[in-house]
């Protein structure tokens, strides 16, 4: 989602010579995010799409996603729909890059989610994860744990004692877990709040599926609490902590639509620790090997540590969040 391939007009309108949406008006670079080269491309039919160069996936993983984004469109959940070009294909190519051209859907993301905006997120996702059912295909986690483990030995040597002793130890902890055991299918995998649209208070849009896959259900509603129920994330001096009430509302909101078993009950304080964990990790591999951006954002990885320990340190009353 930021910029690291510059793509010049001359090169948009190229790509447009093979679809029948218009002449090139108007291309700008999208700054936010750390994964792809994405830009706002409007075309003289009035049309706003959403041009995505990928700088990590490959070609044969791509369709993929794509196929994904348009089934789920198809199925009435509001996310870009791919458009494939005159020969009937989504995936196109632009500087080199494999690349993709969306609808691009209206609204904003939230800063300060209120408790109708969590309730929305949690009933959209569930929808979402009863869309995924019947799409055919499957697509292995590559963050999942044996991730984690593999990145370990790299980012030891760039941590203090206190954190690198706590990283091994919730690594040694997840593997005592079988979260496979769970209730899968597709899941976003990467629910913040600013992969979240909303229009005049009401949810417009989920976007960003480029880490979507085959894994738990809870596992994608525990990445979604994560960052929607959290409070004074940004705040200086202050330790990230859990907001209680919101995320009792998001979670019943979602069971209302998909309703969870006692397996993902009994399980959710060690699923909300391992989506911290999947995050710190990524967060600390990015800041430390970071890769060359025009356009670049790092994040920092101690908000999840912070949230992590706040997980650890309150199992007893994540524990009552099921309390009606």
């Amino acid at each position: 989602m930021s910029v690291f391939t510059r793509v010049r007009p001359a090169d948009a309108k190229d790509l447009l010579l093979q679809f029948d949406i218009g002449e090139l008006a108007n291309l700008q670079g999208i700054a936010s995010g750390i994964e792809n080269t994405n830009y706002f491309l409007d075309t003289t039919q009035q049309r706003y799409y959403v041009l995505t160069l990928f700088e990590r996936l490959g070609v044969d993983e791509l369709p993929f996603f794509l196929r994904l984004m348009r089934h789920l469109a198809q199925q009435d959940i509001p996310c870009p729909c791919p458009i494939a070009n005159r020969d009937g294909e989504l995936l196109q190519q632009v500087c080199g890059k494999p690349a993709s051209l969306v609808s691009r859907l209206s609204g904003h993301s939230l800063e300060t989610p209120q408790i109708d905006d969590c309730v929305q997120v949690g009933a959209t996702l569930a929808q979402l994860h009863l869309a995924g059912q019947n799409f055919p295909e499957q697509r292995a986690n590559p963050r999942s744990s044996a991730w984690w483990k593999a990145l370990l030995p790299q980012l030891l040597p760039h941590l203090n004692d206190a954190a690198g002793q706590m990283l091994q130890e919730e690594i040694r902890f997840q593997n005592l877990h079988r979260l496979q055991d769970l209730p899968r299918g597709i899941i976003h995998a990467d629910l913040f709040r600013d992969n979240v649209l909303f229009k005049n208070g009401k949810l417009s849009g989920i976007i960003d599926f480029y880490f979507a896959c085959t894994d738990t259900f809870l596992y994608d509603l525990a990445i979604t609490v994560n960052d929607w129920c959290i409070i004074n994330p940004t705040a200086s001096g202050v330790e990230v902590t859990l907001d209680m009430h919101r995320a009792q509302q998001l979670l019943h909101a979602y069971h209302a639509v998909r309703p969870l078993t006692a397996l993902e009950r009994g399980a959710w304080p060690v699923v909300l620790r391992a989506a911290a964990l999947r995050f710190w990790v990524s967060r600390l591999h990015d800041l430390h090997f970071p890769r060359s951006g025009e356009l670049t954002h790092a994040k920092d990885p101690e908000h999840f540590r912070q949230l992590l320990r706040w997980h650890i340190d309150h199992v007893s009353l994540l524990r009552s969040v099921w309390i009606n």
